[in-house]
């Protein structure tokens, strides 16, 4: 049975549908660059620039359990991080007083030097947890605070909330003379 007239431009407009459906996000996956994370890092000297994931992951990492005690005395977040120390980013000769940590939903907090250089409640910024990198773990990458037992109480860490300094989403980290 032959195909003629208004059936053959159904026929075409469907196979030109199909073949539209199949090659246009081929070509959308082609085109568009991969954006590899990263936050916004500025250091001493004011001089800022880009810290890749993949730059963090060739740093020496601390693998530790951590959580840490919210403002209602409730332990929250627990699991295993993985990241930086932020003083191995930072280096030995840096001229600082405190880092300024901000978030993607503007949240911001001022770590002082000393909590910083803490060898009992290193502060890292974890790129993982439990077994899950950023970009598929959504509350990345994130400052957390791993000293060796695993838990970060309010009293320990003598402040109003140990879970104020645990900032999710870290999109800038400066430091402050």
């Amino acid at each position: 049975m032959a195909v003629t007239g208004r059936w053959r431009w159904t026929y075409v407009i469907a196979w030109g549908a199909i073949l539209v459906a199949l090659i246009v996000p081929a070509v959308l996956r082609v085109k568009t660059p991969h954006v590899e994370p990263s936050i916004r890092w500025t250091d001493d000297r004011g001089v800022t620039r880009r810290l890749a994931l993949s730059e963090m992951k060739r740093l020496p990492a601390l693998a530790r359990r951590g959580s840490y005690q919210n403002q209602y005395g409730n332990w929250r977040d627990e699991g295993h991080y993985t990241g930086v120390p932020i003083a191995a980013l930072i280096g030995e000769d840096a001229e600082y007083r405190s880092v300024r940590v901000t978030a993607s939903d503007g949240y911001c907090v001022d770590i002082d030097r000393a909590r910083v250089e803490s060898e009992a409640y290193p502060v890292v910024l974890a790129y993982a947890f439990d077994g899950l990198e950023i970009p598929a773990w959504k509350d990345g990458p994130r400052i957390a605070v791993l000293p060796e037992d695993g838990g970060v109480s309010n009293e320990e860490y003598d402040a109003a909330s140990a879970g104020s300094f645990w900032v999710k989403g870290v999109a800038e980290v400066e430091l402050l003379r």
